[in-house]
């Protein structure tokens, strides 16, 4: 693996081929897969990882992304999936940053009161809310698709514009415990990153030769949550590695927080990690790895 060591010591970015090192690793490691469809001719992806709040990085990443490239297809999941409606619809990095600094923002993990032991831990109606807007008002130019978890068979699905709603976006958000499963045509439908935070291994099925990959959960927050996540993909069917796709990783080493700070909104955070991913991401925009892995690409880039 080559390994080019930024002016920003608590990030990373790896190019390999055919799989993503560090922090993305484990992407390829899921369920059996159901793709609902099929996108042609596609060369470029941007794919953007699980992550609650952490997801601001992401936002930070496409305000450096954006003047120099353009994928041709975005690939999300959990935030990522949020993140990547947008990105796909063409929004700006700055209109981006301004979607994620909303006071709003610190409505959308509110608990139930009272809460019981048999309901979700968080009131889903202020998400839903939001992922209505943000679908009303931007339309993907690009084909945009995103993971969810099918129950109870703990299967990972891809779903893609034109078949992707809200009801898709907030499935892909619904982390257990803390949301309520989606159902979407009589199936019930979860976090898309429970099993897979990257959906890398997504890329190849959608005729991707090099991804950008941006991954903002290096590890879970609490060694409960990585043990119950451990045993959750244990007991789910696999998929073997997917190969034939060069990818360039981005994202912090560590993790940008407590689980607190992945599940409650705060406006210092949130630009810190804004910029933080901003700094990440152009410190790989002038890397020699982002040059080469892309330089078959005419026309993506700008």
């Amino acid at each position: 693996m080559d390994r080019l060591v930024p002016p920003y010591p608590s990030a990373h970015f790896d190019a390999t081929h055919p799989k993503v090192g560090g922090a993305c690793g484990s992407f390829a490691r899921s369920a059996r897969t159901r793709i609902v469809a099929k996108i042609e001719d596609v060369k470029t992806a941007l794919v953007l990882s699980a992550g609650g709040m952490f997801g601001a990085y992401q936002a930070g990443v496409w305000k450096a992304l954006q003047p120099v490239f353009r994928p041709d297809v975005v690939i999300g999941c959990s935030v990522g999936s949020i993140n990547g409606w947008a990105v796909a619809s063409g929004i700006s990095g700055d209109e981006l940053i301004r979607i994620w600094l909303d006071p709003r923002c610190a409505t959308l993990m509110t608990p139930r009161a009272p809460w019981r032991p048999w309901r979700a831990i968080f009131d889903a109606s202020p998400l839903q809310q939001m992922v209505q807007e943000l679908a009303a008002t931007y339309t993907p130019q690009v084909p945009f698709a995103l993971a969810v978890t099918r129950l109870p068979h703990l299967r990972l699905e891809i779903v893609q514009t034109p078949n992707v709603t809200w009801r898709h976006m907030v499935a892909s958000c619904a982390v257990p415990v803390a949301y309520p499963p989606v159902r979407i045509d009589g199936h019930l439908y979860c976090d898309g990153g429970l099993l897979s935070v990257m959906p890398v291994w997504a890329a190849q099925r959608f005729g991707v030769d090099r991804a950008i990959a941006v991954n903002v959960l290096p590890s879970m927050p609490l060694s409960a949550i990585r043990a119950a996540v451990r045993m959750v993909r244990f007991l789910a069917p696999r998929e073997p590695q997917v190969t034939g796709v060069e990818v360039l990783g981005l994202g912090p080493q560590r993790l940008l927080g407590k689980l607190h700070d992945a599940i409650a909104w705060d406006a210092g955070n949130t630009q810190r990690w804004i910029d933080r991913g901003h700094a990440d991401a152009e410190a790989l925009v002038h890397s020699p790895q982002f040059a080469a892995l892309f330089a078959a690409s005419s026309g993506r880039f700008v």
